[in-house]
Parts: C-alpha cells; sequence; structure tokens
C-alpha cells in the first residue's frame, strides 16, 4: 500500500506491475481491495494502480460532499506522485462516473476508459430523490442501509449462488464511514451529463454492462454503442460484473487494453 497528500488527507493506493498503465476505480460502498483478482491478471502484462476513492477504503474524507470531481482531483495526484502522463483509467459503477470527470479535465492524460456497469448520463430526477431517500435511510440505519444496498446489487439468481461473496462485500462496505457514504451520495446526484465525452471520439471506450442490472437501465446504457469507438460487452447478470462474471470480464477487459496505444 502507498498514500499520498492531498488538501491534507491521505489517499490510499496500490501500484504494481510494469507497463502500460491502467487505473482501477472501485464503486460506491467499495475499497481498492475488490480489484484483487482483475489486479493481479492485469498486472501480469500491464502497470495497475487502485486507489481509494474519497471517504472509502483507507482514504479519508473530505468535506460534506465528495464530487466526482474532487475524486478527479486525488486519481491526478496520484498520478503526478508517480510521474505518469498517461493512463487508461476504468471505474466500477460510481468508479466510472469519476474516471469520466477526469477525461474531462485531463484529456491529454487518457489513453482509453472502461465503464464497468457504470454511464455517462447524470442522475434522473427519480434518481436524485432516491439518493436523498439513502441518505436519511444510512442515517437512520447504517449498518441495515450498507447490507440491504450490497444485496440488491447482485441479479437476484445470484444472491444465493454468491453468497459468501456476496457477504464478503458487505462486511467491506461495512468499513465505509457514514461520513463518506453521506458526502459520495451527494456527490453523485449533482454530478454532470458527460455523454458528450463518447459522442466525441477522443478516446476509446469499454462499456460492460449486466442485462439485470438492477441499477442501471440496460437498454438505455446500451444504446452508448451507437458512438465510434465504443465497445459494448454484455454479460446475462447484475451490477457486479467483477464477481458475477469475473472471468468473462478479464477476458473482455484483456481484449480491449491490448489494443489501445
Amino acid at each position: 500500500m502507498n498514500s499520498v497528500s492531498y488538501k491534507n488527507i491521505s489517499v490510499n493506493f496500490t501500484d504494481v506491475g510494469e507497463g502500460k498503465v491502467i487505473v482501477l476505480l472501485h464503486g460506491f460502498l467499495e475499497n481498492l481491495t475488490m480489484w484483487k483478482a482483475l489486479s493481479t491478471v492485469l498486472s501480469q502484462s500491464f502497470r495497475v494502480i487502485t486507489i481509494d476513492l474519497l471517504g472509502h477504503g483507507k482514504t479519508d474524507c473530505l468535506g460534506y460532499v465528495h464530487s466526482m470531481e474532487e475524486n478527479a482531483e486525488i486519481v491526478h495526484a496520484v498520478l503526478q506522485s508517480l510521474k505518469i502522463s498517461k493512463a487508461i483509467i476504468a471505474g466500477h459503477s460510481m468508479g466510472g462516473y469519476v474516471a469520466l470527470a477526469f477525461a474531462e479535465k485531463y484529456p491529454t492524460m487518457i489513453r482509453a476508459i472502461g465503464l464497468i456497469n457504470s454511464t455517462p448520463k447524470a442522475d434522473s430526477d427519480e434518481r436524485k430523490i432516491n439518493r436523498d431517500r439513502a441518505i436519511a435511510a444510512v442515517k437512520q440505519g447504517y449498518a441495515n442501509f450498507v447490507k440491504l444496498a450490497v444485496g440488491n446489487l447482485f441479479s437476484a439468481n445470484n444472491r444465493i449462488r454468491l453468497q459468501t461473496e456476496i457477504e464478503h462485500v458487505r462486511s467491506e462496505a461495512l468499513k465505509t464511514p457514514l461520513q463518506g457514504i453521506v458526502a459520495t451520495l451527494e456527490g453523485m446526484k449533482i454530478r454532470k451529463d458527460r455523454e458528450f465525452l463518447l459522442a466525441n471520439n477522443q478516446f476509446s471506450t469499454l462499456l460492460i454492462l449486466g442485462e439485470k442490472d438492477p441499477v442501471l437501465n440496460f437498454e438505455e446504457t446500451a444504446e452508448f454503442q451507437k458512438y465510434d469507438r465504443v465497445d459494448v460487452v454484455t454479460f446475462p447478470d447484475g451490477h457486479m460484473s467483477h464477481i458475477e462474471n469475473a472471468d468473462e470480464l478479464a477476458v473482455a477487459f484483456l481484449k480491449f487494453v491490448r489494443k489501445i496505444k
């Protein structure tokens, strides 16, 4: 584990392997340990950096709103500390929002983007209302909120089959402090729409989707394959493709990064 200072807080990250740089960003209620299996595969051929985003894992909280832009800045701080000028940046769910915020701020540093169970779209009005409900729920009952939220990310048919894995995800999620959860929900709620980044075709994008994703609208998100340089790979399960379809995801991701110059 390594760390870098940003605005007087400590940002935790890992750095393994050699070669073309791949940055992996976790989602809401996750931390960099979620990437252990994929990082092990990728680091055989590439340099892989994983980062704990604000208020998650071993990275400290920073105020009452953890915006996607502020998270992008901590990614930039890590890359600057390592003297890395260009990288493939991939994120799961919220991590994808951060990857796109980074791409808008630092376009010359992007080789390609990976959006795993993620979307460039902003929250709908309904989704924003649900974020507020989630904030109220977690303040009322932290543990119950986390346990319920994690279970609901998997497709219904996997909730028994992957019971052990789900319990592990829950135990990691319960390490996330209340402030980190609330500040992140606030940050996701106000994020801007970044579909224009895919439409501009400035970089190749891999979009990995689950057909039974309970969080994202599959049909709506799959439509982004209409843009040049956007590859869409679909799996038959839920929001947690790195667990529900781990081997297939690794194959698809390796295929994508190997063709990036």
